[in-house]
């Protein structure tokens, strides 16, 4: 999109000798108008094929267009510009976006094919229809395939060398081989048994791809991906897993926006420290154990705000706790004491935007009494989220308000998107104050 803007500038230049305020203006819509319009038609979503991108592309400009016209006729402003200059730029700015898109394309699928040989994985199944699958993904080098899972007794087959163990085994099975994504090859009569497969696996951290055996329906209008030859329905996949080059894009953009606000808001770190410090004895910097991506534990940086105290036993902060000194309670309640965990996006352990980490004592006590209370750890964890700008902050003293949480955080899993990182980043400003923070 720089490109274009660019573009947009020159023509400008070009034709008056110097870039007038409107067509700046217009620039800086540009660049806002095209994030949701590309978002909406998918033009960079790697599965499609490169026509099929290029038509969803044009789709993208197209809109971004005629988004910019109708601002243009709200506002009357359309007579300002150079009608050679908007036509000329419309046509050129699609052609411009063509040779980057298809190397953003060939980079993305190559990225992608080389990451998927990362996940070892497993496949359940009761028939054929699992060796088949089997054979296929070793021909194909798909998938890094550590061997079947024998769902019931196979027939004529059980001597099969890819048969590494029973349902009764695969926990085991699981941990032994490091197993980052299993295949559900069983039919839907056995709908029963996957959806029980399905919630038990909910808190093992691994991927849940079903591969149903449909070839006797006839499907219309379906949404399936392709694994092995066969239709395959993710039931439980992690957005970092399923649009890794996605991923890799908000993890740049996280880190670039950590580093920057490290240097920008240095001076107000150093005061804080200078602040605590003197508030009472004891560190500047409190560390906690909390779960992080896939349940890996990490360690959270925060401004010290309590009193040095025995924390044995994790209990949150609750109002007029008397642990928390004079200077904790400000920082606490602008939420100016997360500010280190700057250091933990750059880092890596962190995202700027994702479910909030608890404390693993507070996750072992959840875990159980919430449904998929795990399934949150299926992303980053973030120093802002869905659940905070949502009014889901501060202390969580009841059940009810952890499983609302909870929700909100497996909502933006399933809705999880570059975009909506940006928007909510943006929302998080005018949340920072609330009453609820102890």
């Amino acid at each position: 999109m720089s490109l274009v803007i660019s573009t947009l500038l020159i023509l400008a230049h070009t034709k008056s000798g110097s870039i007038d305020f409107h067509y700046r203006i217009a620039a800086i819509l540009t660049l806002l108008i095209s994030v949701p319009a590309y978002s909406a038609t998918h033009a960079y979503y790697k599965r499609h094929h490169y026509i099929n991108g290029l038509l969803r592309l044009f789709l993208g400009w197209t809109f971004t267009l005629t988004c910019l016209s109708s601002i243009s006729f709200v506002t009357k402003s359309s007579e300002l510009f150079s009608r050679e200059v908007v036509i000329t730029w419309a046509l050129i700015g699609y052609a411009i976006q063509i040779p980057p898109y298809l190397l953003l394309h060939f980079l993305s699928r190559l990225y992608h094919e080389r990451n998927s040989h990362h996940y070892n994985s497993l496949i359940i199944g009761s028939d054929g229809v699992a060796l088949k699958l089997a054979d296929s993904f070793i021909q194909q080098n798909y998938f890094p395939l550590v061997g079947v899972v024998s769902a019931s007794p196979f027939e004529d087959t059980e001597n099969s060398p890819l048969i590494v163990g029973e349902l009764t085994q695969l926990r085991a099975l699981i941990t032994e081989h490091n197993i980052r994504r299993l295949y559900l090859a069983l039919s839907l009569q056995d709908a029963q048994r996957i959806e029980a497969l399905y919630i038990d696996l909910l808190d093992l951290n691994v991927d849940v791809v079903w591969i149903p055996d449909l070839e006797c329906m006839l499907l219309l209008n379906h949404s399936v991906s392709e694994v092995g030859g066969r239709p395959a329905i993710h039931l439980n996949e992690s957005p970092l897993t399923s649009h890794p080059t996605a991923a890799l894009s908000k993890a740049l953009m996280e880190r670039s926006l950590s580093l920057a606000a490290i240097v920008c808001l240095s001076p107000i770190l150093i005061l804080i420290a200078l602040a605590v410090k003197l508030s009472s004895p004891g560190p500047i910097l409190f560390r906690q154990q909390r779960h992080g991506w896939n349940g890996k534990v990490i360690q959270v940086l925060k401004f010290r705000s309590m009193k040095v105290h025995d924390d044995k036993h994790v209990q949150q902060a609750s109002k007029n706790d008397s642990r928390v000194t004079a200077v904790g309670r400000f920082i606490r309640r602008t939420s100016l004491d997360e500010l280190p965990q700057l250091f933990n996006v750059l880092y890596g352990d962190m995202a700027l935007v994702g479910p909030r980490p608890h404390a693993v004592a507070h996750n072992d006590y959840y875990t159980g009494k919430i449904h998929a209370y795990m399934a949150r750890h299926r992303i980053k964890p973030g120093i802002t989220g869905l659940a905070q700008i949502s009014g889901c902050r501060g202390e969580t003293d009841t059940i009810e308000k952890m499983q609302r949480r909870v929700e909100i955080d497996l909502d933006y899993i399933n809705n999880w998107s570059l975009w909506l990182d940006i928007k909510i980043i943006i929302k998080t400003p005018f949340t920072l104050i609330s009453k609820d923070i102890y």
